[in-house]
């Protein structure tokens, strides 16, 4: 893996899944990483865990006076920012604990849980980006990765508001990164291609489908190359973490 380090690193959601995962994998190639959580309790305990060196911060990405806060924790703490993964998202199970063995229609969904997930996922996207980039903007240098989800994901049947969030946010993060054309900051995305074994699968799920879910871990090798040096006139681009090996020999070809 490609060394980072001095590389500063937000991860929002980054205590448990595949925030976590890309976490661990910035953290173990030299970044510095600052995770985040709703709870501030659970974020300095994953932060204990990850390093030594790693920063917890409480944020709900739905609010942006707690957004602003957590931005400017981040950036007195180290002193700037070089990469946002804007991963903060919740699952199905909020809404319906046995989604997949028991879908619900989109009429069955209660409006609470619809908001929260989709506030979570794409207002809070949103929020951390507007945020962030005009303070990379200013400073010269960024990167932003948006961790979207397989278009089957987004619109398979029972999967509102789920679905809807990754396809949302995916076409925001397009959008964001043609806003960023010809300037210093770029902007990804980065997603798993499969389902993952993460807190979002329901544990009675059977046992020769659990058998075939991705290792969250899937996510550290191109997150952390994301970061790298080898990537930084990489933008607009969709990247499935999946077929990573595949899709980096077939750029790297093509520059030979």
């Amino acid at each position: 893996m490609a060394q980072l380090s001095g590389t500063r690193v937000l991860v929002t959601g980054g205590t448990s899944g595949l925030g976590r995962s890309m976490a661990q994998a910035l953290v173990e190639a030299g970044a510095l990483v600052a995770v985040t959580s709703r709870n501030r309790a659970r974020a300095l305990a994953a932060a204990a865990e990850l390093g030594a060196d790693v920063l917890g911060i409480e944020l709900d990405v739905r609010d942006a006076s707690s957004v602003t806060a957590a931005i400017e924790t981040t950036y007195e703490t180290f002193d700037g920012l070089d990469v946002l993964v804007n991963n903060a998202g919740i699952g199905m199970l909020t809404v319906n604990p046995r989604f997949m063995t028991e879908p619900h229609p989109f009429w069955d969904v209660p409006p609470a849980g619809f908001r929260d997930v989709m506030e979570t996922k794409v207002t809070g996207a949103f929020l951390v980006a507007r945020e962030v980039v005009p303070r990379m903007l200013n400073a010269g240098v960024g990167r932003m990765v948006t961790v979207s989800m397989s278009e089957q994901t987004m619109t398979r049947r029972g999967f509102v508001p789920y679905g809807p969030s990754g396809a949302a946010v995916e076409a925001m993060a397009r959008i964001m990164a043609a806003d960023l054309t010809d300037t210093p900051v770029t902007s990804n995305i980065l997603l798993p291609g499969g389902a993952t074994a993460t807190g979002m699968v329901p544990e009675e799920l059977r046992v020769e489908l659990r058998a075939n879910l991705l290792d969250p871990a899937i996510m550290g090798p191109p997150i952390v190359w994301l970061a790298s040096p080898d990537a930084a006139h990489v933008h607009d681009e969709r990247i499935v973490a999946r077929d990573f090996d595949g899709w980096l020999a077939a750029r790297q070809s093509k520059e030979q």
